[in-house]
């Protein structure tokens, strides 16, 4: 059971460095927020259609879950926003 406090531990402060470095330094189109502010590991994540492309005007949403041994194994990754993804379109 020591073993799965150390990673909650150091997942929740991996976790708390990368949202303040979002925070700190935006990434221009996206936003990252908390779900619930007792809870680091499900994110939220508001994306903007980036001008001059097929999305452009667009507002996505996401959900990002991260696993209690972060960053040893990846987070889940989902859309909840409908996405249209046209292939070959010029």
């Amino acid at each position: 059971m020591a073993q799965h406090g150390h990673h909650v531990a150091s997942s929740q402060k991996a976790l708390m460095l990368e949202m303040k470095s979002l925070q700190d330094e935006p990434v221009e189109g996206f936003k990252i927020t908390l779900v619930d502010e007792s809870d680091m590991y499900n994110w939220e994540v508001a994306i903007f259609g980036p001008p001059n492309t097929h999305y452009e005007g667009g507002y996505f949403k996401a959900r990002i879950k991260f696993p209690v041994d972060y960053p040893y194994s990846p987070p889940a990754f989902r859309f909840l926003t409908k996405i249209n993804f046209q292939h070959n379109v010029q």
